[in-house]
């Protein structure tokens, strides 16, 4: 009767059962895995909801600040985009498996127009053993009060990645308490050289499986130096040390960062799909 009516959100009494599900594909999953197993499903806390129709073992999405397809057929993404589109939209990219996010976004595009830009292929990388690229002993943990130095790399980070600036719409007040956060919890990594970042990286989410790795920039006056690939290494290597697959997705187009991560020994899982709407 559920697959008739549609998708539907679910509920805390469904923790267990959407964690024993993602658990299945725990590296294309680890952003969403790591905010339910912080929140459970309660929306309060949760942030977004999570919508299944005929259950979690057949389909899952989550709709929050990002559309993520985690599971389903092709009538199973149909009723994840009759529903999306019931309301105002909420999110502001999809992301997920390019076998899901792709065929949900051509449901989606009529109702919700052309997306800023459409990176439909972006491998993702993953590995569990320890770096075959000497890690840099120089990156290391970013301390609390070098949030302010840290915050202008990551800002020129996310404008060369993104196209946007993240400061834009809130005076950067909702970017600079993530980026504390991530400070504060030990997942920011950075080398400094005379009191400026030339390498940063982020443990932007982090499972109890899996540490998938973020925003990681060399200063454009150190590149093609051999620093994103040893810096890199670090942040890796303090991934797998603490007894978690270490991931991360990338462009097909970046062949310089492709080429630093094959160095290191991560290796292609899956395909990721990423719509940046405007």
């Amino acid at each position: 009767m559920l697959k008739l009516l549609g998708a539907k959100p679910l509920s805390g009494k469904d923790t267990a059962h959407v964690l024993r599900v993602l658990d299945a594909d725990p590296v294309a999953s680890c952003m969403i895995a790591a905010r339910v197993q912080d929140s459970g499903l309660d929306p309060r806390s949760f942030h977004g909801e999570m919508w299944s129709r005929g259950g979690p073992d057949e389909s899952l999405c989550f709709y929050g600040a990002n559309l993520v397809p985690l599971l389903g057929s092709v009538d199973d993404l149909r009723s994840f985009a009759d529903r999306a589109c019931r309301g105002p939209r909420m999110c502001s990219s999809l992301v997920g498996r390019a076998e899901l996010t792709l065929p949900l976004w051509d449901m989606l595009e009529p109702d919700w127009g052309a997306p800023r830009e459409l990176r439909s292929e972006q491998p993702l990388l993953a590995t569990s053993t320890y770096s075959v690229f000497p890690p840099d002993p120089l990156v290391r943990l970013v301390h609390a009060d070098e949030l302010d130095v840290y915050l202008s790399a990551a800002v020129a980070m996310f404008i060369e990645e993104v196209g946007v600036d993240p400061q834009a719409n809130d005076g950067g007040r909702g970017y600079r308490r993530r980026i504390a956060s991530l400070i504060a919890a030990g997942r920011a990594w950075a080398r400094f050289e005379d009191g400026e970042v030339i390498y940063k990286a982020e443990v932007g989410s982090q499972s109890a499986s899996v540490g998938q790795i973020q925003g990681v920039w060399v200063h454009p006056l150190y590149r093609g130096q051999g620093l994103g690939s040893a810096g890199t290494a670090t942040v890796v290597d303090s991934v797998v040390r603490s007894g978690r697959i270490a991931s991360l997705y990338v462009n097909s187009f970046n062949w310089p960062a492709r080429r630093a991560y094959s160095r290191i020994g991560l290796e292609q899982v899956a395909t990721f799909t990423t719509v940046l709407l405007d």
